[in-house]
This record gives C-alpha cells, structure tokens and sequence, in this order.
C-alpha cells in the first residue's frame, strides 16, 4: 500500500486534544464493526479507511469486529467476504480480529447486574404491543405492566430465556429507563430477545441474543476502545449506548458521529439491494453495477483509487452527496499508471490490406507512463479488424478517421488509405474494406490515428459494457427506486483483442487503447475470455463536490 500523508479533519483535532490531556493513557484504539449479514459496500470504506488510517496516524491499533447478534440473517460466508475486502484496501486486521459473540456470556452477565439494580425487566408485550406503550416524542408513552415485576421474577424469567423454556417472541428483556423520554430510544428499549436459531459460530449454546444497541457499546467497552467513530445516524442511539455503560460502572469509549458517504447514481441499502437480486436486475452481490466492494473490485476499481477517492471526500458533520464521477475519475488516475495498454476491437469491421503480402512485427509500449513496464510484439496481417466506428462512407468535413480516398494511422503499424468499400449485394450492407498499406516511415499526413487487431491473431473476447445501474442521482430516496433502474445498464459484445491479453490476471486493470479501462472478469474460462468496462477514457468529473 502506497504512504501517504494522513489528512487531518475535526476527529483528528478532537484526539489531538485527547492526547494533549493525557486521556485514555495516550492510546487511541478505533474500531470497524461491520454485522456479517451482506457485503461491504463504498460507504464501508470510508469508515474502514478512517479507522484504520486514524489508529496508523497515532501508532494506535484498529480492531475490525463482527457484530454477530442476530444468527437469523448471519453467515460465515459474509464473514469471510467482509475480512477479503478489509484486506484489499489494504488494511491488515489479522491479529485485532473480534467478534461480539466473543462476549456473550459477558454481555448476559451484566444484563443479570441491571436486572438486580432494578435497571431492568422482562418484558410479555409483542413488538407490536409495545410500539403503541412507547408512543411518539412529543408526548410520554405509556409504562409496559411488566415494568415493575420483582428482582427474582425477572432473574428467574431470564434464565428460563436463556435455557429456551419459551419461544421466540414471547419475552424481551428491557432496559428501565425513561417513558417520558423524548428520545425514543431510551423509553425502555429492548435488551435481549429469544431466537432459538443456529449461531455461525456459537452454534445452539445460546437461544438469546443481544440486541444491536445492548451490544455495540459494550463491545467497544470490553475492548478498550477509546474513539468510537460512528456515522451520524448513530448520534440519537448516544444517549443509549452512555446510559448503558454509565450503569454498569465500565471502561467508557467516546462516540464521535461523521457524515456517511452517499455516491450519487449508487445504491447502498442492503435490503433494496437484495431484493433487485430477487427480482433479476442484477445477478448478485458482486455485480460491477453494484456499490458493493465486491462488485467495485470485479469491475476492476482499485483499492487504492477507492482509498484516494475517500481522503478527497474527506469527514465532516454534514450529510452531502459525492458525485461518483469523483470517483471515477480516481480510478482512472490509478489505472492510467498501473494499466497494461493492449489493441482491441469491440464492434469489428474487416479490412483487408491489398498490397501486403506477409505479416510485419512492430514494437508497442506496455504502458507509457512506465518505463520499467517495457515492450511487446503486435502483428500486423494482411487481414485486421476496425472499429466500426473508425469508418464512415460519407464522412462529414471534420471526420480524420478512415473513408473512401482517405487515409489514417495504424497504432504502432503505419498508415492505410481507403480504396474500395465492399457490401452486402443483397443488403447493401457493409461487409468490408481494402486498403493500401504503408510503413510507419511513409511521408503521409494524417490526422487521425486508430486502433486494430489481426484477423489470424486475434483473441476473441466477451466485453461487458457497464452504464450506471439507477438513471436517478439518488435511487435510495426513491419511493419506487425500480423504476428508475436503466434498462441498457448492461451490453454484452463479442470483441476481438491483440493475443496478449490472454495474460491479464483475474480483476487486473488494462486500458483498451482508444476505449477505456478494463478488467478479466472471473466468468472466464480456457474457451473465452470476459472483460468488464472499468471506466471510460474521458473524465465527467469537472473539479467541485
């Protein structure tokens, strides 16, 4: 991972003050505690790269931890693929690896020290039920009738939870705190619930599980936390999370809130995006069309652009919108250095070469923003492959690509002029072209120069081209955000590539000379090759947020 300057904003001004008071023994401890029920997504890492990046700043350490609290909607396999990208952006969390069910027998222990300082209950009321005792802020809700049973009645009641005498549903565990509260949250929330569900890692020891407000600050207490950096919509839950570790007299983090990325034309919310891979719109979480970073890594972004894209965006206190051509445009910037340049022809028109007899070998740069990237070998045939579009019958005056009498150059390979156009005697339509050749030290003027590849060496190719998924800026706000999905967000073509592109690696950057960037996408197989559209060659991004 490249060094990098660590940009400094107002959670860092606020540990700087930390540490110049002696808080917390000098240490800063941050955390990443995503729940393994979905993937990460472009949101993710944000709060993956300022935790990370902020304990690196003052040689503290960053935990990632898994809140895994809720065994119905968890699985190992979101686990596994949470910890793959935490890796790929760069960031080793292999020795501060954690997990909230590391703590459940803990967690249970200090609910029974509530339970006997009368701080809390069981609780008979449905979900339902206690919606309307909880009422609206503007006015007091109404106390639960189990608010005020005995001590013993409420330990005897808990353990009958936790040995799975009743069934789910039937009881929670509250916190007793204020109906009167115009913070709903602290107007008796729940605490624990019975689920008599397989946990991924704890199995069927434990039939309750904590709730995620019950959880998330103790989790962070029991680890030493110091700077708990949350997005903004965890600042109402504050008041909670203190309440709780006020109670239990234990080692209390500071919450600081930061605005979340929002990314414009991107979808984050893990619900509505499961439910367009329901519906078939996409084909599944590591679709490049997706924010997941597991689509963003198959549609070859790299790490380090999305790590860029981050800083610029930077932490504040207010909620905004980013344009995602930002962080298109950051990708471009890395892949423009790291890329492998390589000749392909995504709609190919045949053109055959008249007066070349036999094939010539040029010399073509891997990349020319690296020296130390070198050369290969392009053939060049009597018998290539065009654009389409590098061609035109009757082109209009300010055409400098391929017509009838007109002549362009050949990436690498010299220069052809147009001498006969060849159709369909049916159709009329265009079958091919013949050519004059001529070498790269021809006196010819030109103004245009395109790419090509040779009909007896080419590779053929699937390319997906990708276009943004949502044709509105802001899809999660949408009522009905499927409506507004693009219906050619997809195309498919059969391309044809210069052979040395068989060597690109799975998700590896490539820029098709003249068509943008591109990645091998793991559909491929020995009998085809699939690349998506990474990003196109020309900037949208104009210079503001």
């Amino acid at each position: 991972m490249t060094e990098k300057a660590q940009t400094s904003h107002f959670i860092h001004e606020i540990i700087d003050a930390d540490l110049l008071a002696g808080k917390n023994d000098g240490q800063v401890v941050t955390r990443f505690p995503p729940e393994p029920n979905g993937y990460l997504h472009i949101g993710h890492a944000k709060a993956i790269c300022l935790n990370f990046s902020t304990a690196k700043k003052y040689g503290g350490r960053c935990h990632l931890r898994f809140d895994d609290t809720d065994p119905s909607k968890e699985e190992q396999t979101f686990v596994d693929a949470i910890t793959k990208d935490v890796h790929w952006l760069g960031f080793d969390c292999s020795e501060r690896l954690y997990y909230a069910s590391d703590y459940f027998q803990q967690m249970y222990d200090y609910a029974v020290a509530l339970i006997r300082k009368e701080k809390a209950y069981v609780c008979d009321l449905s979900v339902e039920e206690f919606k309307v005792c909880r009422g609206v802020p503007t006015r007091p809700g109404k106390e639960s009738p189990n608010r005020n049973r005995p001590v013993d009645e409420n330990l005897r009641l808990f353990e009958e939870m936790r040995d799975g005498k009743h069934p789910d549903g039937s009881l929670v565990l509250r916190a007793r705190i204020d109906m009167a509260s115009p913070n709903l949250h602290l107007r008796d929330p729940a605490m624990y619930r019975i689920q008599h569900a397989h946990h991924h890692r704890t199995g069927n020891t434990w039939c309750v599980y904590p709730m995620y407000d019950w959880a998330h600050g103790l989790e962070d207490s029991i680890e030493g936390i110091t700077h708990s950096l949350c997005t903004l919509e965890f600042e109402v839950h504050r008041p909670l999370y203190d309440w709780f570790l006020n109670q239990l007299d234990v080692h209390h983090p500071q919450q600081i809130e930061f605005a979340r990325l929002n990314v414009s034309y991107l979808l984050t919310s893990k619900r509505k995006v499961n439910k367009l891979i329901d519906d078939g719109f996409v084909r599944g979480l590591d679709d490049p069309r997706l924010a997941t970073l597991a689509g963003l890594r198959r549609r070859g972004y790299p790490a380090e652009a999305i790590r860029n894209f981050c800083d610029e965006v930077g932490i504040t206190k207010y909620d905004s919108l980013t344009d995602i051509a930002l962080l298109e445009h950051h990708v471009r910037s890395v892949l423009n250095i790291t890329a492998s340049r390589r000749l392909a022809v995504l709609r190919p028109l045949k053109v055959i070469l008249t007066n070349l007899d036999e094939a010539k070998t040029f010399s073509a740069a891997n990349n020319p923003e690296d020296e130390a990237a070198g050369q290969r070998e392009v053939v060049l045939s009597p018998e290539l492959y065009i654009e389409q579009t590098d061609f035109m019958e009757d082109p209009p005056k300010k055409y400098f690509r391929l017509g009838p009498g007109r002549s362009v150059r050949l990436r690498y390979a010299g220069f052809i002029t147009c001498d006969e156009v060849v159709k369909d005697p049916v159709t009329g339509e265009l079958v091919e072209v013949h050519c004059r050749w001529e070498p790269p030290e021809a006196a010819v003027k030109v103004k245009g120069t395109i790419h090509w590849v040779s009909c007896d060496t080419a590779l053929p190719v699937d390319v997906r081209l990708y276009e943004h998924l949502f044709t509105s800026e802001t899809p999660g706000d949408e009522e009905n955000y499927e409506d507004h999905i693009r219906p050619n967000s997809l195309e498919t073509v059969h391309a044809f590539a210069e052979p040395a592109l068989a060597g690109a690696g799975l998700a590896e950057g490539v820029q098709f000379e003249r068509l943008g960037y591109f990645a091998r996408d793991s559909d491929s197989s020995d009998d085809r090759l699939v690349f998506n559209r990474t990003v196109a060659l020309k900037s949208a991004w104009k210079g503001k947020r």
